[in-house]
């Protein structure tokens, strides 16, 4: 309670913590509402590997939570600048949406044809709905003949309205079980997503929360980045194998915490 007294900016996940599929999750709007109205900063920090901030925003601003691409940070965004760093631009292969392709091509990169995996001196796996065998050969052949492997992330699933569809993970575990190569990873639980958060948020990492339902990239990298973590574990017969700072059954019970905590009675009281 002390300290969401003192908590200065808010970062959201968005898969299975805002949204599953294409509904808001209960108390999503609500809750990112009154800490607007309360002055604090929030962002949406997200692991999609299959659209960037500007979709993203649209789609919340769509589903009633206004948003901009500033307030959106995207592991789908930070690739195509991580391999720049890494490797410079290359030619390479895309295994992901078209929307990937053109993110990698926009920083200079060649996106390649898979009959040219030869000629790729790097393979970006993301979340793909086409992938097959075709791509799970041409992606693990030109890693293993040395093309540098990145994935936007290793998360195994993504939460939607009727379950769950595989994940960027479960693809890039593919590429790397046939390659027998680990790639590198950009987003959570990695640092960069969680740095350029807080940046955006303008507080320190200390004042700044991470709230999510993955502890393996929400909780591990926000504990790792000296954020204050919040687990929405809507499930309470789930261990917390990482320890997070708080845990709530969901985004409604969190509401109720911060209201409490800063002697706010409920939203009809709030003053705009």
């Amino acid at each position: 309670m002390t300290s969401l007294r003192t908590i200065r900016g808010y970062a959201f996940d968005l898969d299975g913590t805002i949204w599953a599929g294409p509904h808001l999750l209960p108390g999503a709007a609500e809750l990112v509402e009154d800490l607007r109205r309360a002055g604090l900063a929030v962002v949406f920090a997200s692991n999609s590997s299959r659209h960037g901030s500007e979709r993203l925003a649209r789609e919340l601003t769509r589903l009633g939570i206004a948003a901009g691409p500033r307030e959106v940070v995207a592991a789908f965004d930070l690739t195509a600048a991580e391999v720049l760093e890494r490797v410079g631009p290359v030619p390479l292969l895309a295994i992901g949406t078209d929307e990937l392709a053109g993110s990698l091509a926009f920083v200079g990169h060649e996106p390649l044809p898979l009959d040219r995996w030869g000629e790729a001196r790097a393979v970006v796996v993301g979340n793909d709905p086409m992938f097959d065998f075709d791509r799970l050969r041409a992606a693990s052949r030109a890693v293993a003949a040395g093309a540098a492997f990145f994935a936007v992330n290793l998360d195994a699933r993504y939460p939607v309205a009727d379950g769950f569809d595989p994940g960027c993970g479960a693809l890039a575990e593919a590429v790397a079980t046939a390659s027998r190569t680990r790639p590198i990873v950009v987003g959570k639980p990695h640092p960069r997503l969680f740095e350029t958060a807080v940046s955006r948020l303008g507080c320190p990492p200390a004042q700044a929360a991470m709230i999510g339902d993955s502890q393996a990239s929400d909780i591990v990298g926000g504990k790792a980045a000296g954020m204050f973590t919040i687990w929405v574990a809507p499930h309470a017969d789930v261990p917390a194998v990482v320890e997070p700072d708080l845990a709530v059954a969901g985004l409604p019970e969190l509401h109720d915490l911060w209201r409490d905590a800063n002697g706010r009675a409920g939203s009809a009281g709030l003053s705009a």
